[in-house]
């Protein structure tokens, strides 16, 4: 049984895991397709404008906390090698490091980069704009699947 500062961390890591999966499923069933339904120029913008609002602490501190406990979460379970929850937990952290934190920054904060480049109303911008939506959102659908099972194989290691 996991107990005493270890049950905290994962406690932690379930509750991290999980916030962060609940944003990103907002983000995938009904901000994107809010989004999606304006005109290019003021879904452009819009975007622009949650990209430079979700880099704040609030946000921050809860993505970049799961990540750092994730890593905490798999480091110890590789010492300690419980009897019972060793799958769970290295499945956990595997799931969110590489397919939420890993995905964010190698598949959304690029296209991010790429749209913040652009003047929202440019051609540009309004070619970019669809292609941006669904590669954005379908590898935002991965992040939530990720961080959600992260949660979930956290929970049931503590089970």
């Amino acid at each position: 049984m996991i107990d005493g500062p270890y049950f905290v961390l994962v406690l932690l890591g379930v509750l991290g895991t999980g916030l962060v999966a609940g944003v990103f499923c907002a983000f995938s069933t009904f901000v994107m397709r809010g989004l999606a339904s304006l005109p290019a120029e003021q879904g452009v913008a819009a975007m622009k404008a949650v990209n430079v609002a979700a880099v704040r602490p609030a946000f921050m501190a809860v993505f970049m906390g799961s990540t750092l406990l994730s890593v905490l979460i798999g480091v110890v379970t590789f010492v300690l090698w419980p009897e019972e929850g060793t799958a769970e937990l290295l499945v956990g952290s595997a799931l969110y490091l590489f397919g939420s934190f890993g995905v964010t920054v190698f598949a959304n904060v690029p296209r991010n980069e790429a749209l913040q480049e652009l003047d929202a109303g440019t051609p540009e911008a309004d070619a970019y704009w669809p292609a941006y939506v669904r590669g954005w959102t379908a590898w935002n659908h991965v992040r939530t699947v990720a961080s959600a099972g992260a949660a979930l194989a956290f929970v049931l290691a503590l089970a």
